[in-house]
Order: structure tokens, then sequence, then C-alpha cells
């Protein structure tokens, strides 16, 4: 396959200037609600479009070559008449089809009205930028990719796009909100389609999804949005892109069905989620609340609640024939592993680029540097309110020679927008006599009953993963620059060469908590010295040398300090599984038994982060130790069992602490782990 510079065609997307950002709430509070839900709605869709009702688009996937067949041969293998097969898939797509109707979607938009202004201070949108997505909406079928961090996200983006008589989307969904009596039913006439979950071996199934995602591009009947990580960051940092519907999208292209496809990645940059408590109960193993009409109406508390700004920044529309240069034969059959491997690539692009659009609040640059206090400060003793808003605004100097966007109001003093980011966050912290504390759970909810001690650990943990999400939002910022400085002392030498190979050894490590472009390891290292030399931490001798300098000794020490808990919590588990006598370990039993045993350990002071007790952390050492070779996944099992190569876990634990040397392993471009079908569960 020829070499597709995908870094050149993203560029596109990082201007020196920044577009401009407007607040599209203002208009709503100078004028009626009403009027504007029932203004005429005048959006020029897609040119290549020919006219098409939904009731059309699910006759034709019932009548498609690929549906048809699927359908025979699974009443061939079942023994059904093709009839009750063919019934089968109709009431699939009844239960999967978007209905949109404008009636509905001007009864969202009025509703929507009223209770983002009440949440919300502001919404800014880029314009430039949606005037080349109006554009591209015209020319060839768009894919919206947004990231996932709120089920705010998807109505706030068809709300934009109604606002500006742009086309709305149709939007790939849960199956679990259709279920939400009248709420699920209007978002379908809104623009949702809904998608089950554990669909892997149902081959009928997938075969109408995959025929209904197909001919929504295929037709251009309506702009896609789907969420390429999957599912909502329950942490708010970026995910490993799922690629089952990446295939689906890409497949009428690639076969030559539409000259052209534009993805559009966008970023949701939130000062304050809805949904941040309940996201790090979650991570805990408290059971998500089912999704239901009632549970919605029970939490009216949060419009009475303040969430700050957002920042929906639409990156620029990238083209999938630039993508590959216009020479579609050069991409590889579908079936092949260098296919999955272009494709896999190309997601991560997409989710890179959002990283890199979005805007980190001073409230994230806060959890940053609060999170590598002692607990004991910021529980007991409190924590000087000076020292945290002067280290605060040395990391903003920071973050922006990193080339970050900052939600930073230029028109108001520094002291008042980090006071202002204190008040807002009232559930996590609060101010008492200029000190900084952290507000534990059982203060919130003033509860007398006697606990456990693993119980006071549960309790605090809630918080403090409540703080290391907004902590997680920034991330992407400082982990390449992060990686090296972490590389520099665990080689302990200046020679480039055991940077870069400990450098491409902590990437491999950490591959599922951070995203990395496969194939880019020496293009992200070139950057990390570039920003660390920029910053005066390192000065680096022609291709031979990497020195840590003796001004960055600040740099580094914060650096390191936010990889640190994910470097302690994978020291916890990579422990756990070589200690363990049996070398087969079931998920069901590892995530209680690492949680119990991380709470042991920071009750005896021996562990110092509660990274440990998530569940998503957890998951991802398996998943990077899978990646490694390091376990092996039982295919045979009902339950997803490991095989654990105690050797291996240990070399990595041993490579991890600094005992031995790092060695660069092989494990690029990313190999795929599930198959796509098994990624489309998720969604």
């Amino acid at each position: 396959m020829a070499n597709t510079h995908w870094e050149s065609d993203q560029a596109g997307l990082e201007e020196d200037d920044e577009d401009k950002m407007v607040d599209i709430l203002q208009e709503r509070r100078d004028s009626s609600d009403l009027g504007h839900a029932f203004r005429t709605f005048n959006p020029r869709p897609y040119k290549g479009a020919l006219p098409c009702s939904a009731a059309d688009l699910n006759r034709a996937v019932l009548a498609s070559e690929d549906v048809r067949r699927i359908i025979e041969e699974v009443a061939t293998e079942t023994g059904s008449s093709v009839e009750a097969v063919t019934e089968e898939a109709e009431g699939i797509l009844r239960e999967m089809s978007q209905n949109l109707q404008l009636g509905f979607v001007r009864l969202m938009g009025y509703m929507l009205s009223k209770v983002l202004k009440r949440i919300y201070s502001s919404i800014y949108v880029n314009m430039d930028a949606l005037r080349l997505l109006q554009q591209a909406v015209e020319d060839t079928p768009v894919i919206l990719l947004p990231n996932h961090r709120s089920y705010t996200d998807f109505l706030v983006i068809s709300y934009i796009m109604f606002t500006y008589d742009i086309p709305l989307p149709v939007i790939a969904s849960g199956l679990a909100l259709a279920g939400m009596n009248f709420v699920g039913e209007m978002l379908r006439r809104s623009g949702a389609f809904y998608i089950r979950r554990d669909i892997a071996s149902n081959r009928l199934y997938c075969a109408v999804l995959s025929e209904y995602v197909k001919s929504l591009v295929r037709t251009g009947f309506a702009p896609v949005e789907f969420y390429i990580e999957g599912y909502r960051s329950r942490s708010l940092k970026s995910l490993t892109p799922k690629l089952g519907m990446m295939h689906m999208v890409l497949e009428p292209f690639l076969k030559g069905e539409v000259h052209d496809i534009t993805f559009v990645p966008i970023s949701i940059s939130y000062d304050r989620v809805l949904e941040e408590s309940l996201l790090a109960r979650e991570l805990l193993g408290i059971p998500k609340p089912k999704e239901s009409t009632l549970s919605l109406l029970k939490v009216n508390w949060v419009l009475n609640e303040d969430y700050g700004c957002m920042h929906v920044n639409l990156g620029r529309p990238m083209s999938a024939r630039q993508l590959c240069h216009g020479n579609i034969t050069e991409v590889p059959e579908r079936s092949s592993e260098e296919h999955q491997a272009w494709v896999n690539r190309l997601a991560h692009v997409m989710v890179r680029s959002q990283e890199r659009g979005s805007f980190t609040s001073p409230w994230s640059l806060m959890a940053c540097l609060l999170l590598q206090e002692p607990l004991s400060v910021l529980t007991d003793s409190g924590l000087a309110w000076r020292q945290l808003a002067e280290r605060t605004l040395w990391l903003k100097r920071l973050a922006l020679d990193f080339g970050g966007r900052l939600n930073w109001p230029a028109h108001v003093s520094d002291w008042d927008v980090m006071s202002s980011a204190v008040a807002l966050h009232h559930t996590s912290i609060h101010l008492q006599e200029e000190r900084v504390f952290l507000v534990r759970e059982e203060e919130a909810a003033a509860s007398q009953e006697p606990m456990t001690a693993e119980d006071s650990v549960t309790k605090m943990a809630a918080p403090m993963l409540m703080m290391a999400s907004y902590r997680n939002q920034t991330l992407h910022l400082f982990v390449r620059p992060a990686l090296l400085a972490v590389a520099l002392k665990l080689t302990g030498c200046s020679r480039r060469g055991e940077i870069f190979a400990s450098f491409c050894f902590l990437q491999d490590v950490f591959r599922s908590e951070f995203i990395f472009i496969p194939g880019k390891a020496s293009e992200d290292f070139e950057e990390a010295c570039l920003l660390l030399e920029k910053c005066g931490a390192v000065h680096v001798v022609g291709q031979q040398e990497v020195l840590a300098s003796e001004n960055g000794v600040e740099v580094f020490s914060f650096l390191r300090g936010l990889l640190q808990p994910f470097i302690d919590s994978y020291q916890v588990m990579l422990g756990f599984l070589c200690e363990q006598e049996a070398n087969v370990v079931t998920e069901k039993d590892f995530l209680p038994a690492v949680r119990r045993l991380a709470s042991k350990l920071i009750l005896s002071g021996d562990l110092h982060t509660y990274e440990a007790l998530s569940s998503d952390t957890q998951k991802n050492v398996l998943s990077s130790l899978r990646r490694l070779a390091a376990v092996t996944k039982l295919k045979a099992s009902e339950q997803k069992q490991y095989s654990v190569d105690k050797d291996a876990v240990g070399r990595i634990a041993d490579t991890l602490s600094g005992k031995i040397h790092p060695q660069m392993l092989q494990t690029e471009p990313d190999a795929r782990l599930e198959s796509p079908l098994e990624d489309i569960q998720a969604q």
C-alpha cells in the first residue's frame, strides 16, 4: 500500500489563528424560543441525493443483495422459512431505524433552548467551520465524528445544525435510549437510529445494520453521526477508537458507489459535565441507573446547577479521497490485516483531531496540580489558595507553549477566572480561610452511618476519580513530553537511542490509556523533544543525545507526576497477575480482586492513587497486556478468560520500575484485538 500522508491532510485542522467562536445562546436569550423553533428551516441537502423517505430506505435495505443472501443462509442454517427470517429482519429494522420528522425536531429545539440556557452560561461554536460543513454536506455524504463525554453531545450538535439551516444528522444511539417512554420515540423522530449491544454472533442483525448504515451513506439521506470511541468516556479521556462503524461508512466509497465522503471530527469541551458524579461511581463498579423517562424526570435538580460553558469546535472537513490520495485501488482489501491497520490508523487520526480541537478549562489545569498533592493536604490542612493560583498560571503558560487551546477569557482577570472555576466545581473543592479543601462524599451526604475501612476508601475514591476525569481532559497536551520525561528517568542516560527505546516501550504499555497514531512513534518522540526544548527542559544535541536541563526541574516534576498514577496503578495490577497461583484469570474475577488489593494498599499507605480502583484502568491493563502478548484471551470460553504469561508480565513490571533496561516492543501497526463486528457492540 502506498504511503498516505494523513498528517499533511490533518494539518489543515490546526490553523495558527483559531476560528472565531460565537456564543449561540446569546441570541436565544435575546429572542423568542418559540419563534426560533418554528421559523422556516431551509437546509441545502447533498446534491447527489435522490428523494428518499425513511420507509423507502428500509425497503431498500431489505431488497439489497447482501441482506437477501444472509436471509437465505440463516434460513438454511436454522431450518426456518425465508419468509420467517425476512419477517425477523423487518422487525430488526423497525427497532433500529430512525424516523426523522421536522415537527418533532421543532419540539425538541424548543425544549432544548429552554434547558441549555438554564444550565449553560454559553455554548461557543466556530462559525467559519460551520460554513465549511454546510458546503461539505452539499458536495458529498458527510460523516460527523464527535467525541462523547455527555448525553448532551448529540442533542447540541443537532440543535446547532437546526439553528444554522444545515441538514439534520441521523445518529447512531444505544438501544437503551429507545426504551425510554416518549423520550425514546422523540429521539427517533429527531434522527436517532438504535443499535443493540452484543451483536457479533447475530449474522442477520449485523447484515441489516451494515446495509442500513451503507444505505444512509450511499443515498446521501442525511449526514451520519456516530461516536468513534464507541460509548461515553466515563473517565473523560479519549478512548481507543472502535472500527465497526468506520468500516461500514467507508465501504460505499471504497466500492466506488459514491465519489467521495467527508469526515468532520468534532471536539466538544465542557467546563463541567452533567454526569460527573455518576461517571465516577460507574468507574468504581456501581451500576449505571437504568435509562428511563422516570429517572430522567427525577434529576430535575440539574436545572438548578451551573455547568459553565461548552465549546463545540468543528474540525475542517477531511476528504476520504484525499486521505488515500485519490487512488482507491491502493487501499487493501477489507478482509486483509493490512486493511484493518489502515482503517485503525485512520480512526486514530480522527480521535487525535478531536483532541487537538478541544479546549482546556482552568479547572482541568487545577485538577492536574491538585492530584499531585498528598491527600492529607487536600483533606486535613488544605492547600494554600495563592499557591494553587500561582501554579495554575505557570501551568497555563506551559499548556500554551505546548500548543493547547484554553478556555480562559481574555477580558477577565486571571484571579477572577480561577475563582470562578473553583465556584463552578463546588461539588469537588471548597475554599475556607484562603485554603483549598477536597469535598468528601460523606460530607456532601451528611452521612452519620459507620463505615468499614474499605467503605472509607470508596467514599474518598469517588471525588478523587471525579477530579481525575477533569485532569484527563488535558492529558493529550502533556502525554508525549511526559513519556519522554519518564523515559529520561528510566534510562538514566542521555543517549538518544536508549531514550527512544524507553519512549516506545512506554507508548506500547499505555497505548490503551492514550491515543497514539500507529506507526508514528518517531514523530511523537520528535514532538516531545521539540516541546521540552521549547520550554527549556532539555537540550537536543544532533541525533546523538537528549540532555536534561537544570532549568527543567519543575517541568519534569510536573510531567512525571502526571503519569505516576497510571504507572502505580499498572504496577499494582501487574504484581497481582504475577502473584496469582493460577495462570488463567477471568475479567469477572480480576476487576473486584484488584479493587480489593488496591483498597488495602491505599489503607496501608503503600499506594497513593485511586486510579487503580477504576474499572476502565483495570480493563486497559488487560488490553495492553494482550497487545504485548503477555496475556492471551481464550476464545473457547464463554466468560472473558485470559491465560497469563507471568514471565512476560514480570518483565514489563520490572521495565516500568526501571529495574531492567527497556526494549522497543514490536507491536506496530496496532494489532486489532477484536473483529469489526465485535467492535460494533460498544457503539
